[in-house]
């Protein structure tokens, strides 16, 4: 198994940071990035294969990759997609599908959070798909939002929910076992070719649809983490990132 980290957006809503940067180059503790945080947590729970997927500013992470390489113990493969600025990040994930073979512990590269998040994973690993899921914060509109069935399986992943009729917030963390990939990749395909400004949760959305089980696993309670869209959230990802 292998990590990987999704770090081609541009964040815009996060200028001036992002003029030059990717979003996931964002300082968060001093120099310390999420970028940097991501890579921690996976080198701890011993995933130092990484593949990074670029986009935006993808120079300033090919900069960075020696130092970060010999920072966390890792060995970094970066993955280019040239239609990061224009197309959502359903190709981004689907881009990786030849280095997913042996299973990956994917997390987004605009999210702070411990490694209790990648643990609580690796912990709940055998389902083909394992989401990483607050089920205590309080919802509004703009989370990626989840439904559970009677067995805890998801049945539905999206923004577009009633946030009361939601069981939680899938947090961008996610095990999937090599096995399911080919089917996962397929699902993630016919998402962005039916609209390229789809999310890579419609792709999961999707292989739910098309008869796969997702399983979800609650973070620990109290768990801080943020997803880091606009500066609001960046002040949170900086009073909570010098505590990991």
């Amino acid at each position: 198994m292998i990590g990987m980290v999704l770090a081609a957006g541009a964040g815009r809503r996060l200028r001036p940071y992002t003029d030059t940067l990717p979003k996931a180059l964002v300082p968060v503790d001093g120099d310390t990035t999420i970028l940097d945080i991501a890579l921690r947590n996976l080198a701890e729970v011993e995933l130092r294969d990484v593949v990074i997927v670029v986009g935006y500013a993808a120079d300033a992470v090919e900069r960075r990759r020696a130092e970060l390489e010999r920072r966390y113990g890792v060995s970094l493969t970066l993955v280019h997609n040239d239609k990061a600025e224009i197309w959502n990040n359903a190709y981004s994930f689907w881009l990786s599908r030849e280095h997913l073979t042996d299973g990956v512990l994917m997390v987004n590269g605009d999210t702070v959070h411990p490694v209790e998040v990648e643990k609580t994973l690796l912990a709940a690993r055998g389902p083909d798909v394992v989401l990483a899921v607050d089920t205590e914060k309080v919802l509004a509109e703009e989370e990626m939002k989840v439904q559970l069935g009677p067995d805890r399986e998801l049945t539905r992943i999206t923004k577009l929910m009633d946030p009361v009729t939601a069981d939680g917030e899938y947090i961008g963390a996610t095990l999937i076992e090599g096995s399911v990939v080919p089917a996962l990749a397929d699902a993630l395909r016919a998402t962005f070719e039916r609209n390229p400004d789809l999310y890579y949760e419609d792709g999961y959305q999707e292989l739910v649809d098309r008869g796969g089980r997702i399983d979800v696993a609650p973070i620990p309670s109290g768990t801080r983490w943020v997803e880091v869209d606009n500066h609001d959230d960046l002040a949170i990802a900086r009073e909570i990132a010098c505590l990991y």
